[in-house]
């Protein structure tokens, strides 16, 4: 039977984004491909120190503890690298504990274009480029901000907050803001206040994530206990209203 992934929480990031690979870029800005290449196979023994995006996909991946036999969510690491210099990245994963076994190296070709196949509800890259180019096929991708080093507590509670315009809604309404002025905003928001917005493209990952905290709620009632300290164990999931008049509107600009 193949692995689904319809049912999942499905989450792309780049190789630059899991792991803090400054030294490798700067050989390949400054001897190019070939010496890059050298430079991985020399080093693939050498663990790569988590980068940006790791401490929130490790959190995300400890969430596959609440349906251990189905996973609930899955990880592909999809990186403009070519298998072979792939190798010390699924090493760097396996040292790290990371439960991420899927991977799609691409060879130099765009990442983004796998997004709607794999099913992704997310892709996490540190290239601002690459980024919106799937922002601009209207694919739910981010960027992550380059740095030397990721910082990570010892807490595993799991928050996640979202933009509403252009993020989880589409953007048409901020655009008539951005363009004609906030009187327009509001005659525009008057007029089609009986009609949802359409949805941003992060909508799906917040639909997958909303699923999770229902089979998260599900696992808590059954093995509630009762007692002091009882309710601190879990988180409480988030509670989703609408912003304005009808259900999605948000009051930018007003």
């Amino acid at each position: 039977m193949p692995y689904e992934l319809a049912d999942r929480l499905v989450v792309g990031v780049a190789s630059s984004a899991l792991f803090d690979m400054a030294e490798s870029d700067a050989v390949f800005r400054s001897q190019g491909e070939e010496a890059y290449r050298l430079h991985q196979e020399a080093h693939i023994d050498g663990t790569l120190k988590p980068g940006v995006a790791f401490p929130f996909l490790r959190r995300l991946l400890a969430l596959n503890d609440l349906r251990p036999d189905d996973p609930l969510v899955e990880v592909i690491v999809l990186s403009k690298n070519d298998p072979s210099t792939g190798l010390r990245v699924m090493r760097s994963i396996a040292t790290h504990g990371l439960d991420i076994t899927r991977s799609v190296f691409t060879q130099g070709k765009a990442p983004y274009d796998y997004i709607p196949a794999l099913d992704m509800s997310l892709f996490l890259s540190g290239d601002p480029t690459d980024v919106r180019a799937a922002v601009d096929l209207g694919l739910p991708a981010g960027q992550v901000p380059s740095s030397s080093a990721a910082t990570e507590d010892d807490g595993h509670e799991l928050r996640i907050a979202f933009d509403f315009d252009g993020v989880l809604a589409a953007d048409d309404s901020e655009r008539i803001y951005q363009g004609e002025g906030v009187e327009k905003f509001r005659e525009h928001e008057q007029e089609h206040q009986a009609i949802p917005l359409n949805p941003g493209p992060l909508s799906g990952f917040l639909r997958d994530v909303n699923r999770i905290q229902s089979v998260e709620t599900r696992a808590r009632t059954r093995t509630r206990r009762t007692g002091p300290g009882s309710a601190s164990r879990s988180s409480r999931p988030a509670t989703h209203r609408p912003t304005n008049e009808r259900y999605g509107r948000s009051s930018s600009g007003a």
